[in-house]
Order: structure tokens, then C-alpha cells, then sequence
């Protein structure tokens, strides 16, 4: 139980780290058009990625899979940026549904990538674990219990936004995003592949 915890926490830091802004960026563009009204859709988009995430961990820790650590750093900043140009279509035509599926999979996707970035780290430490299974099961708790509070809290500031203060959803979707591909537009610079 003492190692589950400890994964779980480490799943928690992982997400959680303003160190590594990475995945509170992406989860930020992922809720930004969504509100308690439609939670349920955005819960799932998380836990898909959750899914992704953890499955390109295992790919690595089972050796089954390596990639090119330097152009999944570069990859990770262009998922936040596709996600929050995505975010117009929001925008641009209310409501628009160009499917489900293809968000889930999209998700999934990049998900995969952002699993990859620290898979390195992630192998070197159950390089000694007998048991691969029960770390990768409490990390995906932590990430996934950590990606909820973060979409939590975006809801709750559209919530604030939209309903207290009445700005108007297109605005607050376009502005957040901008936000959000402002601070990536750094990350794609420094991790740029010579």
C-alpha cells in the first residue's frame, strides 16, 4: 500500500508541477470551452488521456517501445498549441460537434506524447520494481485525480466568468486560449529540433 501511495503522489506532483507547466497547459486548453453543463464530456477526454499517458509509460518501462526524447519535448508544446487553436472552432461556430471521436482520438494521441516525455524518468525508477503493474496503476490515480482538480478549477473560473461576471462564452474561449498559446509559444521556441 506504502509503494501505491507513493505513485499515486508522484502521478500528483507530476501534473501538478508549475515546475512543469506542460500538462496544467494542456488540461487548461483541453476545459477551456467547456462548462459544469457538459463536465461529463471533459472528464472523459482526461481520463482518455490518463489512459494514453500510462500506456506510453508502460511501453517504456516493458521495452516494447523508445522514442526520441528530444523531438517528444518539441511534440508536447505543439499538442497544447493544436488543442487551443482547436479551442476557435468554439469559438467561430457555436456548439460546433466536427466529432466526438476524433477528439477522443486526438486526445489519445497526445496523451501518447506526453507519456513518452517522461518515460525516461518513469523507467529509471521501476528499473528495480519487481512488480511493474501497481506503480503504473497508483501514478495513473495520481494524474488522473490531479487532472480532475485541474479541470475543476477551469470549470469553476468559467463558471465565475460566464454566469457571475456574464462575459460571453466565445470571448472567454478565445481569450483563455490566446492565453494559453502565448505561454506555449516559448516552450516551442526552446525545444525547437536543431
Amino acid at each position: 500500500m506504502q509503494e501505491f501511495l507513493f505513485y499515486i503522489k508522484l502521478g500528483l506532483n507530476h501534473v501538478l508541477d508549475f515546475g512543469a507547466y506542460d500538462h496544467i497547459l494542456f488540461l487548461s486548453a483541453l476545459a477551456v470551452p467547456f462548462t459544469f453543463k457538459n463536465w461529463k464530456h471533459v472528464v472523459v477526454l482526461a481520463t482518455i488521456f490518463t489512459i494514453a499517458h500510462c500506456s506510453s509509460l508502460a511501453l517504456s518501462v516493458y521495452e516494447v517501445f523508445t522514442v526520441d526524447v528530444g523531438l517528444i519535448e518539441f511534440l508536447i508544446p505543439v499538442t497544447i498549441l493544436i488543442t487551443a487553436l482547436f479551442n476557435f472552432t468554439y469559438v467561430f461556430k457555436e456548439g460546433v460537434n466536427l466529432g466526438e471521436l476524433l477528439h477522443y482520438i486526438a486526445t489519445a494521441f497526445f496523451g501518447l506524447i506526453h507519456g513518452f516525455g517522461f518515460s525516461n524518468y518513469f523507467k529509471m525508477l521501476m528499473a528495480e520494481e519487481e512488480d511493474k503493474i501497481t506503480p503504473l496503476l497508483g501514478f495513473a490515480t495520481g494524474i488522473e485525480l490531479s487532472q480532475v482538480t485541474i479541470i475543476l478549477v477551469i470549470l469553476t473560473l468559467a463558471y465565475v466568468l460566464l454566469n457571475l461576471l456574464k462575459v460571453k462564452r466565445p470571448i472567454f474561449i478565445a481569450v483563455a486560449s490566446i492565453l494559453i498559446i502565448a505561454i506555449t509559444i516559448p516552450l516551442l521556441i526552446a525545444t525547437f529540433p536543431n
